[in-house]
């Protein structure tokens, strides 16, 4: 007999919070949002860590270089789509590596008798006005020169002027040695009042730059993530058909951290794709699994060695699993499950291993309610299509602009290996995903900025100042509809 459960299965949205006391120490300016994105023993800290609970999902419409920069800014965690060339994802995730708060490797360079309009072309495709000249055009070559924006009018100079004519000669660039601290590179920087520090070996040869925009960034980002070569973090999404070449290719490009993507994580094949990485790198690389939406497959991902967890089937919004499948479960209780699991589990071996709500956020407090019923982090995808970071495409339609959004299961995405499990055919059978518009927001730090207050200010409502505090204290009720039309305007003409 199949086996039944007694409750419904609840959304966040049939949920409210229960403010408590709010002291002088759980105020929204005291709220820390730091949280653990992976696997660790109690008591010792965790070897990564978000400074918001927020990271965007791995898809082809949300999670692109851009985004990758911009959200690691902020302080949280992107997962560099995986349905493409795993070439192509890792020169993405080596982009974001190297546009760092720091020492920057320069990735676009030219050679003397290159032309203006190499220059252009560079700046047109990738928006850099600051391209250092060597002798072989390597990024390690002899430094010749640099040129900027500052060097050459596009509108009168000819776009066969060779750059060595157009450059500033190194002869007359204020440089430095490979050695000196970001600090003291900084401090030269704004002495000369100049915008670009290059860093040469003794031979001259271009080690790194160091930009002024950068030192800006660090002063306007304090909750940035950066590796202990002041890099932006960055993740990856994963498979698991291709992965003993993707992997490797990934790591080797800087990736931080791995997630296998899949709309149904309990299966054999995410368990070897745990065990292929535990074996290979020794925990020096760290994975991710899922999706789960009960104890039973936490576990089981757990003990195959799972660094976090993702909760979610079929609760995107452009996610259509659950027609066509009939499989999922409402997120709030799914979170809920998993939450009590992962605790029993923590107490069991002594580990903590983070988990991650992925799907059902509708409204920016449903953020906050994931976070109360015990998730660590949450993954959006649609929340951050919506901004100019985004890889899709903005469109007007009738008066308003909005961005294309599309699922991974969708036609146009075609990522197969999402949703298809063992031996077979390399193609959708049928689609889990829609294609679609979404209203466009502007840009993501504006955004944010927002939704972090909100969720700060209802953890302070709470009587709460850390997210793991929050997990102990928060107390939830159910609602009814009545009290759901109760909480929105009612019995009156709202003004425009």
């Amino acid at each position: 007999m199949a086996t039944y459960f007694d409750t419904p299965s609840r959304t966040f949205g049939e949920y409210l919070l229960i403010p408590a006391l709010t002291t002088r120490d759980c105020t929204p300016d005291k709220v820390s949002l730091a949280t653990p994105l992976t696997r660790y023993k109690i008591g010792k800290k965790p070897e990564l860590t978000a400074n918001i609970p927020l990271v965007s999902a791995g898809m082809q419409a949300v999670s692109g270089t851009n985004m990758a920069i911009a959200l690691a800014r902020e302080g949280g965690f992107c997962f560099i789509y995986g349905s493409q060339s795993i070439q192509a994802q890792a020169e993405m995730i080596r982009t974001v590596k190297n546009n760092r708060a720091g020492f920057v490797t320069s990735k676009w360079n030219l050679k003397p008798a290159d032309t203006l309009q190499d220059i252009l072309d560079i700046k047109a495709e990738t928006d850099h006005s600051t391209i250092p000249i060597t002798s072989d055009g390597s990024p390690h070559g002899k430094l010749l020169g640099i040129i900027t924006s500052k060097d050459y009018r596009a509108s009168r100079d000819d776009p066969k002027t060779p750059v060595e004519k157009l450059m500033t000669p190194i002869s007359k660039l204020i440089t430095d040695q490979a050695g000196i601290s970001l600090k003291a590179a900084n401090d030269k920087i704004w002495d000369h009042k100049i915008n670009c520090l290059p860093i040469l070996d003794k031979k001259g040869n271009l080690n790194s730059l160091v930009f002024r925009k950068d030192y800006d960034q660090s002063k306007t980002n304090p909750l940035s993530l950066l590796d202990d070569q002041k890099r932006y973090l960055v993740g990856a999404s994963i498979n698991s058909h291709d992965y003993t070449e993707r992997i490797p290719a990934l790591v080797e490009a800087g990736a931080d951290l791995l997630c296998i993507d899949s709309s149904d994580g309990y299966s054999v094949w995410q368990k070897e794709t745990i065990e292929f990485v535990r074996k290979k790198y020794k925990g020096k690389v760290k994975i991710g699994a899922g999706n789960v939406v009960d104890a039973e497959a936490f576990n089981y991902l757990a003990d195959a060695g799972a660094d976090f967890i993702k909760i979610g089937i079929g609760g995107g919004s452009i996610c259509i699993t659950r027609e066509q499948k009939g499989i999922g479960r409402g997120q709030a209780s799914a979170v809920i499950e998993v939450a009590k699991a992962r605790d029993a589990y923590a107490k069991k071996t002594g580990e903590y291993i983070p988990i991650c709500s992925d799907g059902g956020i509708v409204h920016d407090y449903h953020v906050t309610l994931a976070l109360a019923m015990g998730a660590d982090f949450v993954m959006m995808g649609r929340y951050f299509a919506r901004f100019d970071e985004s890889p899709s495409a903005k469109v007007k339609r009738g008066n308003d602009f909005f961005k294309e959004y599309w699922g991974e299961g969708s036609n146009r995405a075609r990522n197969w290996q999402r949703y298809q499990m063992g031996e077979g055919k390399n193609s959708l059978s049928f689609a889990e995903g829609v294609d679609s518009y979404i209203p466009y927001a502007g840009p993501l730090k504006d955004n944010l900025a927002v939704t972090i207050a909100k969720v700060k200010s209802t953890m302070s409502n709470c009587g709460v100042a850390s997210i793991p505090e929050f997990h102990k204290k928060a107390k939830l009720t159910l609602v009814s509809d009545l009290s759901l039309v109760e909480g929105a305007p009612h019995d009156l003409i709202v003004r425009d």
